[in-house]
């Protein structure tokens, strides 16, 4: 049985495909498009995964989509209504974006795949959620928590998924999602009106205001609660005159929050710079009274971070509280915050935690699947996502191919252990290098097949990396990818191999103190790090890379980033790779056994 999953029409678009219960591949159209986010009906992805399991639109089974749009559309009307006259625009655009694709999704499936009617499904956004992380997690019984920006109606959600399966048996799977917040009241949203403010892009710098979070002191929670009335389960009521994103088109936040923290919003464009980040090769003397402003700026984005980290302890309490359950499986775009993710782990009473790689939108595409296959049809479970490495792989021959009719000058080396003692040397003499082997990872994390590799130990390694190679903020920080039974060695994070979050670049949590000039480049300004570890059994090339490295150095750790430049998607094939190192600057290219020099 063959089951395709799509998530859509809003923002990350993938696509996964299942075989009896079996993730065959689950990909992201912006690897294809080369559309950052790119939400666009996922024709490239729907493809690679027919491609990569042999068969046509015609042999699928069922396809479901991972909300339901009726149900949206309600709430889009619902919410026109209730805020007339202020939804005037909100009207003209969300009337012009349903009804020219979003309402039609059934209709658009049948027409781009030819497949019947009857088998095209539909799942709650926050059942996709729920199912991404419950059914691809090692638990048979688990407490759930989804939270996001909005999905139909839902914006949080606790629950618990039960799959215990029996031929003898009439228990069935089930995932039950049993209290919720509803929009407009929402964590997701509350955070990305703050990321605007802050003068990042909403979806997609929220991770950079948890960057910039350490660089100042949580001293605006109480103007924050001052828009908030939070309650012991994590629920809260939200004061609407602070926000604009139930009625705006374009505005999240109103003149009211502006007032409330008293300095203009942060102008996009302006350098991030304070007492304590670096000016590395800019000319320009930081005055003391921008280092004054982007200090206020640190201390409300430290202040919202703050604030998050309350509601979703308190949220995951109460979901422990309800189903006294010691694993918990975390989803939603909310849980890409790592830092909220560590603390949840160490100051609840779970034993595990299990967070899908692709946590937000991308991984409804994969949850869907998932949950008509054990919810809907109550097949048994089969599938562990162990590892994220399900993206294409490009062989030899084709990245020779691609080397040779360019006339790229290159260096071919086919034994493993010469090729690490080389890519080594260059780490250790301070290179900086593009890592590109085999297939491309699931969620938006480069976890060692499509990653920037620097040296840990060098302190100017972060700054190298962020301002002459990537070309985006300082203040940005970076990981460790460590081998995972060496982790402990080095970061305060006590049964980190029994996790699987580390393994997906999900937790961060405190380097050890006698480490922090040992690893100055990953070791962010209040000491954490966001680790990375490494199982040889699902990435050997890379944890022989990095063991390598550390029989050189004692330091059995890399320093990783995502192989993009700024703006733009990770790369897939050799030709993106090929274009993000000429265009920036990287010092060596390695394209699986073939190495390429500056």
């Amino acid at each position: 049985m063959y089951i395709l999953g799509i998530s859509c029409f809003y923002h990350d678009s993938a696509a996964a495909l299942l075989k009896d219960g079996e993730l065959i591949t689950t990909v992201q159209e912006e690897r294809f498009s080369r559309i950052k986010n790119d939400g666009a009906f996922p024709k490239q992805a729907i493809a690679y995964c027919l491609e990569t399991a042999k068969i046509t639109a015609k042999e699928l089974d069922y396809v479901v989509f991972y909300e339901k749009p009726l149900k949206k559309f309600d709430r889009l009307l619902r919410t026109i209504l209730n805020y007339y006259p202020k939804t005037l625009n909100l009207f003209c655009k969300s009337m012009i974006s349903m009804m020219r694709e979003k309402i039609w999704i059934k209709y658009i499936i049948h027409e781009e795949l030819g497949i019947a009617l009857d088998k095209i499904l539909f799942t709650d956004h926050h059942e996709s959620h729920a199912a991404a992380a419950f059914y691809a997690s090692p638990f048979e019984d688990s407490a759930i928590l989804t939270i996001d920006g909005v999905g139909e109606w839902t914006t949080a959600a606790i629950g618990i998924g039960h799959s215990v399966w029996s031929e003898k048996s009439n228990d069935k799977n089930y995932i039950k999602l049993h209290k919720e917040l509803q929009f407009p009241i929402s964590l997701g949203l509350l955070y990305s009106v703050i990321t605007a403010y802050l003068g990042f892009e909403v979806n997609e710098g929220e991770y950079k205001v948890m960057g910039m979070a350490p660089y100042g002191k949580p001293k605006y929670v109480d103007k924050i609660k001052q828009m908030l009335k939070i309650k012991e389960d994590g629920s809260f009521i939200i004061n609407e005159q602070y926000l604009k994103y139930h009625y705006h088109t374009t505005d999240s936040y109103s003149d009211k929050l502006v007032e409330l923290f008293g300095l203009p919003p942060r102008n996009r464009k302006a350098r991030f710079v304070t007492k304590q980040t670096s000016l590395y090769d800019d000319k320009r003397p930081a005055t003391e009274e921008e280092m004054e402003l982007n200090q206020k700026y640190a201390d409300i984005a430290a202040s919202i971070q703050c604030v998050t980290e309350e509601i979703l302890l308190k949220m995951a309490k109460y979901a422990y509280d309800e189903t006294k359950q010691k694993n918990l499986c975390l989803s939603g775009g909310v849980a890409l915050n790592s830092v909220a993710n560590f603390k949840i782990l160490k100051q609840l009473p779970f034993d595990n935690v299990y967070i899908q790689p692709a946590a937000g939108d991308a991984g409804g595409a994969l949850g869907a699947a998932l949950f008509a296959y054990h919810s809907l049809l109550n097949k048994p479970r089969k599938f562990i996502m162990e590892h994220c490495y399900w993206g294409k792989k490009y062989s030899d021959a084709e990245i020779e191919e691609f080397l040779t009719f360019n006339n790229i000058k290159y260096e071919k080396i086919t034994d493993d252990e010469k090729l690490f003692d080389r890519v080594t040397d260059l780490l250790i003499s301070g290179k900086v290098i593009g890592w590109f082997q085999n297939e491309f990872e699931w969620g938006p994390r480069a976890l060692g097949n499509r990653s920037i590799l620097g040296d840990p130990r060098r302190e100017d390694m972060k700054d190298i990396i962020n301002i002459k190679i990537k070309f985006r903020e300082p203040f940005r920080p970076f990981a460790p990818s460590v081998l995972e039974e060496r982790a402990e060695e080095f970061f305060e994070f006590d049964g980190v191999s029994k996790q699987y979050p580390p393994r997906f670049m999900l937790m961060v949590c405190p380097v050890r103190k006698d480490k922090h000039s040992v690893l100055p480049a990953i070791t962010h300004i209040d000491g954490s790090g966001r680790l990375q570890t490494v199982v040889k059994k699902y990435n050997p090339r890379y944890y022989r890379l990095i063991e390598r490295f550390g029989e050189k150095t004692g330091v059995p750790v890399v320093l990783n980033t995502s192989f993009n430049l700024k703006g733009e998607p990770i790369v897939n094939t050799p030709a993106n790779a090929y274009s993000t190192f000429s265009n920036s600057g990287l010092d060596a290219l390695v394209l699986q056994n073939y190495i390429i020099l500056k």
